[in-house]
């Protein structure tokens, strides 16, 4: 299926009718725990809030009537986390979503070969985003994770985000493997390695999309420009995935689309036993909301 936008991807999951439940850590924040409830009034996911239960109750007030939700109470941060892992464990939580708690302590618990939730694979993020311009959902690989991947570690990128695109209900998914130029240059290591990912694909290695690289940018999502210029690809003007040469241009274009272009946007790492949505805590409640319900798209096992 090809999303148009993000509310054809809320109404296939409201059709569904399973919904997912998150735990979030640290919950007691407020524009989390709007997007969440949201999500929960919306019949797309279940709330678990884990952490100081008299912060989240008083924090919830507001939104207590969206939807049911559970609070798992913890006495710290440490329990808060630990108490995560074992709903993980325990099957009673599909997803995980940081609320009031650093980055860089949630993931520690993440990666932790102790708390079990690593499954060999590579972490890599992904967003996905609404832009006004174009004429479907587009995804962006990686601006959070893997900061200079290189060809093996694009591969597993690619593995990742198709593997979750698809599991949400893309079909066909198209990958355009970003460069400047739109040919094999061996001064540009990204367009030499554009070109083998395509290799990759073409001999199965990478299967379940088709790719294309190196390609720029502007006939990666713009029909006329590929025209013009006669550059002949089924990803020309149809990219589904941008995967980026490294954490910098992603980092930049994911802010273009957001703050530029005024895009909406979710995302969340994939890699991990369950996803884990890893949005700043000065996104946006839309932001968070959409996060949500992408990762609730996943279908079980994903």
């Amino acid at each position: 299926m090809v999303f148009k936008n993000f509310d054809e991807l809320i109404e296939q999951n409201i059709r569904n009718a399973v919904k997912k439940n998150i735990a979030v850590v640290s919950a007691d924040d407020d524009h989390t725990l709007h997007a969440i409830m949201m999500a929960g009034r919306d019949g797309i996911a279940k709330p678990i809030l884990i952490g100081d239960k008299n912060k989240i109750e008083e924090a919830v007030k507001p939104y207590a009537e969206y939807c049911e939700y559970e609070i798992v109470a913890a006495a710290s941060e440490e329990e808060t986390l630990k108490k995560t892992v074992e709903l993980i464990h325990a099957g009673k939580a599909d997803a995980i979503m940081k609320g009031r708690i650093q980055t860089a302590d949630l993931m520690r618990a993440i990666v932790s070969e102790e708390n079990g939730l690593r499954t060999g694979q590579l972490m890599s993020h992904m967003l996905v985003f609404e832009v006004p311009t174009y004429h479907k959902l587009l995804c962006v690989a990686d601006a959070a994770m893997v900061t200079y991947p290189d060809v093996q570690k694009k591969k597993q990128i690619i593995a990742n985000t198709v593997g979750a695109l698809k599991s949400m209900g893309f079909d066909d998914v198209k990958v355009a493997v970003l460069a400047a130029v739109d040919n094999v240059n061996p001064k540009m290591p990204e367009s030499v390695e554009a070109d083998e990912l395509k290799q990759l694909n073409g001999t199965g290695e990478i299967p379940g999309c088709y790719i294309e690289g190196p390609i720029s940018y502007d006939l990666a999502i713009n029909k006329e420009s590929s025209e013009i210029k006669g550059y002949e690809s089924p990803v020309a003007g149809e990219a589904d995935m941008l995967l980026c040469h490294s954490i910098t241009v992603a980092n930049s274009l994911v802010k273009c689309l957001t703050f530029t272009a005024k895009a909406k946007a979710g995302g969340f790492i994939v890699g991990a036993k369950v996803p884990v949505i890893l949005t700043s805590r000065a996104s946006s409640t839309e932001e968070k909301y959409y996060s949500a319900v992408l990762a609730s798209s996943l279908k079980a096992g994903k």
